[in-house]
C-alpha cells in the first residue's frame, strides 16, 4: 500500500511546487491576460460574421446565426468579464479561458464551417503560452472532439462546407449516410490529424520553454544564494576589522592606518592591530585562501586565535606555531592563511616579526625611498602541522614608515588583464612618501583604481601602514 501511494504523494508535491513557483505564477497571469485579449479579437470577428450574414455574404439561415452568434460572442468575452475575479479562481481560470475559446469556435464552426477551419489552431496555440503539457493535451482532446462534432452538425444546420459534401446544393442539401461517411473519413479525420500534429509541436515547445524557465529559476535562486553569501561574508569582514581612526588618538609616538576594499568575489583578507600592553602594539595582516562565507568564517577563527595567542604573551614565532597547529585540526576543507605578524615596541621602535608565507613588507627610512624588505618566509598557517617559524627584529626610526599589504594589491589587473605589480606599488608609495599613513593608503588605492579602470577585481585589496613619530613634537 505504501508503495502505491508514495508516487501519488510525490506527484502532488511536485504540482504544488509548480503552482507556487513565482515565475510560473507570473507567466500564467500574463498568459491569462494575453488570451483574454485574443478572445476579444475573436469575439469581434464573430460579430463581423454575424453582420456579413445579415448582408447575405454568408447564406446561413438567419435563425442559426441569431441564436449561435450571441452564444459565440458571449463565450469569447466571458473570460474578460470574469478577469477581475481571476485571483479568486486561481489556476482554474486558464481552463475557463480554453473552454470558452473552444466553445466559441465550436458554435462558429457549426454556423460557417468552411470559413473556420484555421480557427481550431487558436486554442492549442493559446495553451502553449502557459507552458503546461497537461493544459495543451486537454485542449487538444477537447478541440478534436468539438471539431468533429461541429463539422457534422454544420452539415445539417449551418452554411455547409462544399469540401465535406460533394453533392452540395444551395437550395436542398441532402445528407446521406454515404456522404457523411466520406466527409468524416476524408475531411474531418485528416483535419483532426493536422490539429494533433500542430498540438504535438506546441506541446514540445511548451515542454522546452518550461524547462528553460525552470533552469532560469534555479539559476536565479543560485545567484541569489551566492549574493546573500557574499553579502554575509562582506559584513563578517567589515565587522571584525578595526574601522575607527585615529585608532589611538592619545598616543603620539606612532600613527597607524589600515583599509580593506572587498573584491567582487569576497575573499578572506583581514588586518588587525591592538595594544598588548602600554608599550607593545601588535599588527597583523593576512589572506585566507578561498572565497565567500567559508573564507570569511576561517578568517574570523584565524584572527581570533592570533589575537588570543599574542595577548597571552606569545612572541610572533610562538603565536604562529600555536595557531598553525590549532588551524590544522579538523581542517577538512584544507584552507590556509598567509600571515605577517609583528609586535612593535613603542618606546624603542624595535619590531619583532614573523612571516607565514605572506607578501614582503615595504619600508621607507626617513628621507629615503620605499623598498621591499625581503624577510624570511615560513609556511602558510593550516598547511602543515608542527611547522616551525623564524622571527626577526628591525628598528623603526622616527619618520620611518612600514607598509603592509595583501596580494590583492600587486595582483590587481586592468582591462587587458595586466597585473599592477609590486613595481607600480613601490612607485605609488614613493610618489606619496611624504604623506601620513591614511593619506598614503588613499594615494596608493587611487593609483590602483586609475590603473584598473572599470575592470572588476577578484581579490580584496588590503593595506596597513604605520609611521613612527617624535612623541615630543607638536
Amino acid at each position: 500500500m505504501r508503495g502505491e501511494t508514495r508516487p501519488a504523494a510525490q506527484g502532488g508535491i511536485h504540482m504544488e511546487k509548480e503552482q507556487n513557483n513565482p515565475i510560473f505564477l507570473e507567466n500564467e497571469k500574463e498568459a491569462n491576460h494575453y488570451s483574454c485579449r485574443c478572445l476579444q479579437v475573436m469575439g469581434m470577428i464573430a460579430a463581423l460574421a454575424w453582420v456579413l450574414n445579415l448582408l447575405d455574404v454568408f447564406i446561413v439561415p438567419p435563425m442559426v446565426m441569431n441564436v449561435g452568434m450571441p452564444v459565440c460572442i458571449f463565450s469569447f468575452l466571458l473570460p474578460t468579464l470574469l478577469r477581475p475575479r481571476m485571483a479568486r479562481l486561481g489556476g482554474h481560470f486558464k481552463y475557463l479561458v480554453m473552454g470558452c475559446c473552444i466553445l466559441g469556435i465550436t458554435v462558429l464552426s457549426v454556423a460557417i464551417p468552411k470559413h473556420t477551419v484555421l480557427a481550431w489552431i487558436a486554442p492549442v496555440l493559446l495553451s502553449c503560452h502557459y507552458y503546461s503539457r497537461r493544459l495543451t493535451a486537454i485542449t487538444l482532446a477537447a478541440s478534436v472532439v468539438c471539431l468533429n462534432a461541429a463539422g457534422v452538425a454544420g452539415m445539417f444546420v449551418g452554411e455547409g462546407d462544399p469540401n465535406l459534401i460533394e453533392a452540395f446544393h444551395m437550395a436542398d442539401a441532402v445528407i446521406t449516410p454515404e456522404i457523411l461517411r466520406e466527409a468524416v473519413l476524408f475531411f474531418l479525420l485528416p483535419r483532426s490529424a493536422i490539429l494533433v500534429g500542430m498540438a504535438f509541436v506546441c506541446i514540445t515547445v511548451a515542454k522546452r520553454t518550461r524547462s528553460l524557465l525552470e533552469k532560469q529559476a534555479a539559476d536565479s535562486a543560485a545567484r541569489q544564494r551566492i549574493e546573500t553569501e557574499l553579502s554575509v561574508a562582506t559584513q563578517i569582514q567589515a565587522d571584525m576589522l578595526p574601522r575607527i581612526f585615529p585608532a589611538f588618538p592619545e598616543r603620539r609616538e606612532f600613527d597607524i592606518y589600515a583599509s580593506m576594499t572587498p573584491a567582487k568575489e569576497v575573499g578572506g583578507d583581514f588586518y588587525d592591530f591592538f595594544l598588548v600592553d602600554n608599550d607593545h602594539l601588535a599588527m597583523v595582516i593576512a589572506d585566507v585562501s578561498g572565497k565567500g562565507v567559508p573564507a570569511a568564517l576561517f578568517m574570523v577563527i584565524a584572527k581570533t586565535l592570533l589575537k588570543n595567542a599574542v595577548q597571552m604573551g606569545a612572541s610572533p614565532k610562538e603565536a604562529l606555531e600555536k595557531v598553525n597547529n590549532q588551524l590544522c585540526e579538523n581542517n577538512e576543507a584544507e584552507m590556509f592563511v598567509t600571515v605577517w605578524l609583528g609586535i612593535y615596541e613603542i618606546p624603542t621602535g624595535r619590531l619583532t616579526a614573523a612571516n607565514a608565507g605572506h607578501e614582503y613588507p615595504a619600508i621607507r627610512r626617513a628621507g629615503g625611498q620605499f623598498e621591499l624588505f625581503k624577510d624570511r618566509h615560513g609556511f602558510v598557517l593550516a598547511g602543515l602541522e608542527n611547522a616551525r617559524y623564524k622571527e626577526y627584529e628591525m628598528e623603526i626610526g622616527v619618520g620611518d614608515t612600514l607598509f603592509l599589504y595583501t596580494d590583492g594589491v600587486a595582483e590587481a589587473t586592468d582591462g587587458a588583464n595586466v597585473l599592477y605589480g609590486t613595481d607600480r606599488m613601490l612607485a605609488a608609495l614613493n610618489q606619496g612618501q611624504a604623506l601620513e599613513p591614511e593619506a598614503l593608503l588613499r594615494h596608493v588605492k587611487a593609483d590602483i583604481d586609475r590603473f584598473a579602470g572599470a575592470a572588476p577585481q577578484f581579490d580584496d585589496i588590503t593595506m596597513l601602514a604605520i609611521q613612527r613619530k617624535d612623541a615630543g613634537a607638536n
